[in-house]
C-alpha cells in the first residue's frame, strides 16, 4: 500500500485512466462490431459509413495516447482489407 501524498494521488489518476482508456477501447471495439454487422449484411453503403466511422474512432483513441499509433495502423489495414475482400466481386 502507497504511504507516500504522490504515490496515493498516483493511484487515484491510474484508477481514472484505466477507465478512461477502457471505455475508448470499448468504443473502438463496438464500431468494429457495426462494421461486422454490416459486412454480414452485404449493403455497400452501409459497410463503407461503419469502416469509416470504425476509422475514425481509432484515430480518435490513438491522438489521445490510448492505442498506440502502430497498432491502430494495423488495424486500420485489416479493417479496410476486409472491406475490400467482402466486396471485390461487386
Amino acid at each position: 500500500m502507497a504511504h507516500s501524498l504522490s504515490a496515493k494521488k498516483r493511484i487515484r489518476q491510474n484508477v481514472k485512466r484505466r477507465a478512461l482508456n477502457r471505455a475508448r477501447k470499448n468504443q473502438v471495439r463496438l464500431s468494429v462490431r457495426g462494421l461486422d454487422e454490416a459486412l454480414q449484411g452485404g449493403d455497400r453503403e452501409k459497410a463503407q459509413s461503419a469502416l469509416k466511422t470504425a476509422i475514425k474512432k481509432i484515430d480518435q483513441v490513438t491522438a489521445k495516447g490510448t492505442m498506440h499509433a502502430n497498432t491502430a495502423s494495423r488495424r486500420k489495414s485489416r479493417l479496410q482489407k476486409r472491406f475490400n475482400a467482402a466486396f471485390a466481386d461487386a
